[in-house]
């Protein structure tokens, strides 16, 4: 199939599929006048590149994983304790994340004492 195709059966543009196969995510056939066509797997390979980035791994990452997550004879323990590595790195991200929240809420808290305190008549 061709990219237009690929597009319109995933959801994701053209530029992405194109930035995928850039990374070395995603493998395409060039035809004589260098169009890509992509096998029918492609379709189940960008969802996964898709969900992968929506879990919040980099393409270098998913480079890095990809063939042991799609070729069960290349799976490893290798590729359980990046995922866990990833899920920690996102772990302690949240946590920064909520403590951040949780200054904002204070200061926000303390503007809105402040400007309820004043006096209208001033």
């Amino acid at each position: 199939m061709r990219i237009g195709e690929l597009s319109a059966r995933t959801g994701v543009s053209a530029r992405s599929i194109r930035y995928y196969e850039q990374q070395g995510l995603l493998a395409a056939v060039r035809t004589a006048s260098g169009q890509r066509v992509f096998a029918e797997s492609a379709v189940d390979r960008v969802r996964l590149i898709q969900r992968l980035f929506d879990a919040g791994l980099s393409s270098r990452r998913m480079a890095e994983l990809l063939p042991c997550v799609t070729d069960p004879e290349v799976r490893t323990s290798w590729l359980t304790d990046r995922l866990r590595e990833e899920r920690t790195r996102m772990t302690a991200e949240m946590a920064r994340l909520a403590r951040a929240v949780a200054v904002l809420d204070d200061v926000v808290s303390d503007m809105t004492v402040t400007e309820d305190t004043r006096d209208p008549a001033a």
